[in-house]
């Protein structure tokens, strides 16, 4: 199967799904979830792949975040729901019920990071980034980033992370639990496919079972996201958001008025 915005290959029982729009820093827009969707599907349905990798395409970025320009001309209730569609599909990864590594080449920002918290592990190339810089536009992390980060690293260290919107480095970020391991840029994939491999030669039911049992620990995860995509929706249409994602497109810095 071909996919517009993503590269699908299987070796063995792994499967390797790249992010493949290396021009814009491979950013999530609504051909991406069309098409990690559709490959969930496949991947979901098929007995021939027993574990995933997820990577961006060129050697700058992992994924750097939502695209801006789709978020522009949002309103309340049409944000919500672009903020609940992403939220969906990164539950499909979340709850696959197969072990999803996240190999980290570079960039993972905003929707990036979200995309990475919610595979099973995830592992860093030494140049990574890691951040949710959402508030440097107005507006609020919207793909599970208020509620993953912290079951992650912590309520302290994720409101520091969001509230200032700060990048880390892969070091920081293994330090602080985000990562689980952090390898030069040219051992990232072996070292992902290392790691799978490791999970796959144990007994797959127990795998299963374990990946459902530990996200059942989130039990208000939902209600959680239900909330975040809200308040995504009404940060995303106030006259601060405007001028936040008018000027990251300008390349300027913005004059927020607090309204």
């Amino acid at each position: 199967m071909k996919f517009e915005t993503l590269m699908y290959a299987v070796e063995e029982t792994v499967a390797t799904i790249t992010i493949n729009r290396p021009d814009k820093l491979n950013a999530l827009n609504k051909q991406v979830f069309k098409d990690l969707t559709a490959v969930l599907d496949e991947i979901g349905n098929s007995q021939n792949v027993h574990g995933v990798i997820i990577t961006g395409a060129g050697p700058k970025s992992f994924v750097a975040g939502a695209d801006i320009t789709e978020i522009q001309q949002l309103n309340a209730s049409t944000a919500k729901d672009f903020s609940t569609r992403g939220q969906n599909v990164l539950n499909r990864i979340e709850n696959l019920g197969k072990p999803v590594i996240a190999a980290v080449n570079g960039f993972a920002l905003g929707g990036g990071c979200e995309l990475a918290m919610a595979c099973t592990l995830r592992v860093a190339s030494e140049s990574a980034k890691f951040g949710q810089p959402e508030v440097n536009l107005g507006i609020i992390p919207g793909y599970g980033g208020t509620q993953r980060l912290v079951r992650l690293i912590g309520k302290g260290r994720a409101m520091e992370m969001i509230l200032t919107g700060d990048m880390i480095d892969a070091r920081e970020a293994y330090r602080i639990g985000l990562v689980n391991k952090v390898v030069p840029a040219v051992e990232l994939m072996p070292e992902a496919r290392l790691l799978v491999n490791k999970i796959l030669s144990k007994g797959q039911i127990a795998v299963r079972y374990s990946i459902e049992a530990i996200n059942a620990s989130d039990s208000i995860l939902c209600e959680g996201l239900s909330r975040e995509a809200a308040l995504f929706g009404l940060s995303a249409t106030t006259d601060d958001a405007h001028e936040g994602i008018e000027a990251f497109l300008e390349k300027r810095f913005p004059k927020f008025k607090q309204k």
